[in-house]
């Protein structure tokens, strides 16, 4: 991982989120580029995009954000990291994945808001939108979890062949912080499996890779989402990590969408790879 893109709208959120990517690229020797997307009137943003970047109106927006991004990058977090800002005219979901594209970029790190958890992020949003089209992991972050550790980490699934497509990049990303994996199955009533089978599948699913640390888990809940949450309390996760569908948001899995229990009540980090 050597290079980490952190969405700036100068929120606490994103400082938090700005603050964990820093943490990251500590630990990976990685750059981190700071991007502002500024959604201008359609006049200032058509003489900009016609190469008159000197307009009165274009110059103030951008000495404002600059100034800005030099408060926020004196933070002490930052120590002994080069880090790369960059400010756009465009709207939000677009200008973060052509930036991310265009930056060649491996890992988004997002900040959420809300005492509810990902309910304001997840929900028709920016960044649920990035969620959903982003061909590189997205880390979404709350308030509070700046000092990110990552010691314990649940990856959640039904283990199923098309899983396997990224599992290795979980692996990878549980190695940078030497975190324990939980692979959790959740098992109800309305798709019910049998102890055995369940664990034949996971043995199966887990025969094909090299993981060094590692449990396994089948959890018996009401709903996927219940399971998830209930299972990251039982053993204080420090991070959750899903697979996600380009069509649907969060795979399979979640079949036919994602759940308003697991949007509003995931307290804990989430992070999402696209299969």
């Amino acid at each position: 991982m050597k290079r980490i893109l952190v969405p700036i709208d100068f929120s606490e959120q994103a400082k938090c989120a700005a603050k964990v990517a820093a943490n990251i690229a500590k630990q990976t020797d990685a750059e981190i580029y700071l991007l502002h997307m500024l959604e201008l009137p359609e006049g200032i943003v058509d003489a900009m995009s016609g190469g008159d970047n000197s307009t009165p109106a274009s110059l103030l927006f951008m000495k404002k954000v600059h100034e800005r991004f030099d408060e926020l990058k004196a933070q002490d977090f930052f120590n002994g990291i080069h880090v790369i800002e960059s400010v756009h005219f465009h709207k939000t979901f677009d200008g973060v994945i052509n930036e991310s594209k265009k930056q060649n970029i491996d890992l988004i790190v997002m900040g959420s808001s809300g005492a509810t958890g990902l309910k304001e992020i997840l929900v028709g949003s920016n960044t649920e939108k990035v969620v959903r089209h982003s061909e590189v992991p997205v880390l979404v972050v709350k308030t509070g979890s700046a000092d990110l550790t990552i010691k314990n980490m649940v990856f959640a699934s039904d283990f199923a062949n098309n899983s396997k497509l990224k599992f290795q990049n979980i692996i990878d990303f549980a190695s940078i912080f030497n975190a324990k994996l939980h692979l959790l199955y959740v098992n109800t009533a309305s798709n019910f499996n049998s102890t055995k089978k369940i664990s034949n599948t996971i043995n199966s699913f887990v025969a094909d890779f090299d993981i060094p640390d590692f449990e396994t888990y089948i959890y018996n809940d009401i709903s996927v989402e219940k399971g998830i949450l209930n299972y990251a309390n039982d053993i204080n996760t420090d991070l959750i990590a899903v697979n996600t569908h380009g069509r649907s948001g969060l795979s399979q899995l979640f079949k036919a969408s994602i759940s308003e229990e697991l949007t509003n009540h995931a307290l804990k980090p989430v992070i999402t790879f696209k299969i």
